[in-house]
């Protein structure tokens, strides 16, 4: 390889690179899949292997980043246009812009721009090329090669084809989720073995701004159009939960079952229903196959399970002294981790001037030593001002999401109001969170803190890594490397903008434009704990919950609806955007008039249930991710607000049977309903099961971790609140059918199989008669209301507040029951 000879730079134009990225896939396959690859300037796909265990490094490189004014040249931070933060790399029709001068400059070459030829002519290390705006064809050193973009100039920038350019300059180019590195072999990292490495260097080239001082911060949310957060008096509130609950190398569905599967014969007993595999989400009951973990009125009780015969409290823990309130805990083989709401003083301003004082609220997460199960110790405690939003861990990772409310007013002056967090790794130290470690997203702030945080279980003494953002999340979903926080506003957008390629929507109110919602994605790089800001998307519409959104094959997909059904104006979509979360394709204008009641994203499929009157089940084909298409249909009464894969070719939906009366229908009992999808062009449902009458209801409809599913034994079953009319011919004056009165209250549990559907094995409570009596027309006793079913081997478990009672799978035989209240 040539060396370069540097050379000065004449500022004749400005003039930027097209960097066509295109991922190598083992077979020549070539596609945008974020199994990426290194795409080298000599098509040598070898740079990057994931069979490489070399350490690289940038040193020499030109390190830049999709979006971002930052770069590194030879490791030495630099701005990529000293004059312009327009000028960034782009990506423009599947194509990633970067500006050539700056490279060219990084490199030591000579530019020399012919304005009345429109020719450009490099030169480094004796080496020339020259190229002509609009011409598809370069000559390097008297050698014509021809370019798939010629060079054009946009905006006063020239731009040219990077891929070819680094051939000229005899460079290769690594590229993973927006991050390029222009340089030599040493600098084409393995993105399997070195993700972390890769992960600190977007980190310093992919920087958001910073808010850096209290007078900044009330200048940006002065300026946020979409709220009016300089305020004299509070009315907004703080968005703390999940609204359901709630990669590159994500497993697909088959992987997915597979690998429950492969779990189920190892330990034999069942774990928390999540949506990701490997990705475990936190839950208010969890079991390692011995014990069971009980998230229960302010304590977590903890029992030793199995055998069920032989059952027994083993110990109780108490958070008064914590000043918290469990919400939900994981397990592993040593540790208990318990995220619990906190009271505590934090960074909260009171002024006499104002009616009222800030909550001080907080989120604890604390970790346990479980080996000794009667004499259990507190090993870690990390606490962050803010409510908890979600959390998820993988491996020995929690990954945790707060908002902290900003409370500003117009004369407020320099006031501690950024979060404070303490982390007994910093020996108990109280950290409030710098102006200068805070960061922001242009043109989408809000009046909240995000705070992202990341716990490494394995090693107790590293504090957490916190990341601060002003801004909100309501939902998040999380691939095996990837986290996606999702916030829904109200907004304007141009109609004409949202129905094209480039999906620009703009949360100012603009001429012409129409008000509605749109959903902000922030995706974030998840390693170790250390979590890494990459990108942020927008689409049209309002989503539903966590199911919502799916990553696969190194594309993000989002299911949304647009406006109200009650108006008739609705309409529900789905987008796909690619990895650095632009547009890739859309499928719009689904069942107008109706809006979305459930989807499931499984592998190249998208599932999808609507509902007004009757049920569509969508079948909707993502195998090409520039062109989505729905497959088939299929129209039935009731809707389901859960999905849940069987197989491959079979979904279960768990909703609620509906009865048209006039213009309008109206939900009756609980509904289970095996649909086949084998022939994706006729949908059919297979099998269905109605619970109870009007009013029956179970937590698996808004949660899905209710659900106790294994395919393995045949196996459904979740809590249901069952409503019974006890006089079938009772009918309110308007036509419609009563409400039904309490009835039943505890675990259906289901057989379940492709030839007979459902059949029910029985079901199990623990309420006396009497209790159910008394429970009245329309509520149960909260204290006995069966909540969550497990089993470990042979033994079927379910829990409430107040017992958990020890049944045999096969036949339901009850073995034992414990009080826990």
């Amino acid at each position: 390889m040539r060396k370069s000879t540097k050379l000065a730079l004449i500022s004749l134009a400005v003039i930027s690179v097209i960097v066509p990225i295109t991922i190598i896939k083992a077979g020549n396959e070539s596609t945008n899949n974020s199994a990426q690859k290194v795409l080298a300037a000599n098509n040598d796909n070898t740079s990057g292997s994931t069979a490489s265990v070399k350490k690289h490094n940038t040193k020499g490189a030109v390190v830049l980043y999709v979006g971002s004014t930052q770069a590194l040249v030879n490791n030495v931070e630099k701005q990529v246009d000293k004059e312009s933060e327009d000028v960034k790399p782009f990506v423009k029709d599947g194509r990633t812009l970067v500006p050539v001068r700056f490279i060219a400059e990084s490199f030591g070459a000579k530019v020399d721009w012919n304005e009345k030829t429109s020719t450009i002519n490099l030169s480094i290390g004796g080496r020339n090329v020259n190229m002509e705006i609009g011409k598809a064809a370069m000559n390097i050193s008297g050698k014509a090669v021809s370019i798939d973009v010629p060079p054009e100039i946009t905006e006063g920038r020239t731009y040219i084809p990077l891929r070819k350019l680094a051939e000229a300059f005899e460079k290769e180019v690594f590229y993973d989720r927006g991050l390029i590195i222009i340089g030599s072999k040493d600098n084409m990292y393995n993105i399997t073995e070195e993700k972390s490495e890769i992960d600190s260097i977007i980190a310093k080239v992919n920087n958001l701004p910073v808010v850096g001082s209290f007078e900044k911060l009330k200048s940006i949310l002065k300026s946020d159009i979409n709220n009016n957060i300089i305020k004299r008096k509070r009315s907004s509130i703080e968005i703390t939960t999940d609204s359901v609950e709630k990669s590159i190398n994500a497993p697909t569905w088959t992987q997915a079952v597979k690998e429950n599967a492969k779990a189920e014969a190892k330990g034999d007993y069942s774990t928390t229903n999540v949506q990701v595999q490997g990705v475990d989400e936190a839950d208010i009951v969890k079991t390692d196959g011995e014990y069971i973990y009980q998230v229960n009125k302010g304590r977590i009780v903890v029992v030793k399970a199995y055998p069920g015969e032989d059952m027994e409290v083993m110990s109780s823990i108490s958070f008064t002294s914590e000043k918290a309130y469990p919400i939900e805990l994981y397990i592993d083989k040593k540790y208990m981790t318990v995220v619990a709401s906190s009271s505590n003083s934090g960074n909260e301003v009171y002024d006499e001037r104002y009616d009222y004082k800030p909550a001080a609220n907080g989120t604890k997460v604390i970790v346990y030593d479980i080996l000794d199960k009667r004499n259990i110790k507190k090993v870690r405690e990390f606490e962050i001002d803010g409510g908890y939003v979600s959390s998820r861990k993988i491996g020995a990772s929690v990954y945790l999401v707060s908002n902290k409310y900003v409370y500003v007013y117009s004369d407020s002056k320099d006031e501690k109001i950024t979060p404070c967090y303490s982390d007994t790794a910093l020996k108990g130290k109280k950290v409030s969170v710098q102006y200068s470690d805070i960061r922001y997203f242009p043109n989408s702030s809000g009046n909240n803190f995000m705070v992202i945080s990341g716990i490494n279980l394995d090693k107790m003494d590293e504090p957490a890594k916190v990341g601060t953002y002003l801004g909100a999340g309501q939902n998040i979903y999380s691939s095996l490397d990837n986290l996606y926080v999702s916030i829904t506003s109200n907004s304007a957008y141009r109609a004409e903008l949202a129905d094209s390629k480039k999906l620009r929507v703009s949360p100012a109110v603009v001429p012409n434009g129409s008000m509605g919602q749109t959903t902000k994605v922030y995706k974030f790089s998840l390693n170790n704990s250390q979590i890494t800001y990459l990108k942020e998307g927008t689409v049209p519409g309002r989503i539903l919950n966590q199911f919502s959104m799916d990553e696969n094959g190194g594309y993000f997909r989002i299911a949304t609806t647009i406006g109200s059904e009650f108006g008739g104006s609705s309409k529900n979509n789905v987008y796909i955007l690619d990895d650095i979360l632009n547009l890739k394709g859309k499928i719009e204008n689904i069942a107008p008039g109706e809006r979305i009641y459930s989807t499931r994203f499984m592998g190249d499929r998208c599932y999808m249930v609507t509902f007004k009157k009757v049920d569509p089940f969508f079948v909707i084909d993502l195998k090409d991710p520039a062109s989505p298409k729905i497959l088939g249909a299929l129209k039935i009464p009731g809707y389901s607000d859960y999905l849940h894969p069987y197989d491959e070719n079979h979904i279960i939906g768990f909703g609620k049977d509906t009865e048209v009366y006039g213009s309008n229908a109206y939900y009756q009992g609980m509904k289970i309903a095996l649909f086949d999808v084998t022939d994706v062009s006729n949908p059919v449902q297979k099998f269905q099961e109605i619970i109870g009458d009007r009013g029956t209801d179970s937590e698996l409809l808004r949660n899905h971790k209710a659900l106790l599913f294994s395919k393995e034994k045949n196996l459904i079953a979740f809590p249901v609140n069952e409503m019974k009319i006890q006089n079938k011919n009772t009918q309110k004056m308007n036509g419609v059918v009563e409400y039904g009165s309490a009835y039943f209250q505890g675990a259906y549990v289901y057989n379940i199989d492709l030839v007979k559907g459902f059949t029910l094995k029985g079901k199990i409570t623990h309420m006396s008669d009497e209790d159910t009596l008394k429970s009245g027309q329309y509520d149960f006793n909260h204290e006995k209301s069966v909540q969550r079913i497990l089993y470990i081997g042979d033994t079927l478990y379910t829990l409430s507040n107040s017992m958990i009672k020890a049944n045999d799978l096969k036949g339901l035989t009850e073995k034992k029951s414990v009080l826990v209240n």
